[in-house]
């Protein structure tokens, strides 16, 4: 009987088993199937993968350029004023 028991444990334990690498079969090709949607996506941007960090830190730096030339150009209201 506890030859039964260990072999019906062993038995679950292989059946969860197969149910995470299902799971983890169908997550990984999912994963891939997203970054091949990215890869196109760059590559009609004309960006290498290798170039996204430096093309992040470009388009972040023209961001706060934008954002300061705009504070430039309003003039400052007084909001006391507005009352």
């Amino acid at each position: 009987m506890k030859y039964e028991n260990r072999l019906e444990s062993l038995q679950k334990k292989l059946q969860e088993s197969k149910m995470l690498k299902v799971k983890a079969e169908t997550r990984l090709e999912e994963l891939q199937r997203q970054e091949k949607l990215i890869l196109e996506e760059l590559d009609k941007l004309g960006i290498k993968p290798k170039d996204l960090d430096s093309e992040i830190n470009k388009l972040q730096t023209e961001i706060e350029e934008l954002f300061n030339q705009a504070e430039k150009l309003l003039p400052q209201l007084n909001t006391e004023k507005i009352e």
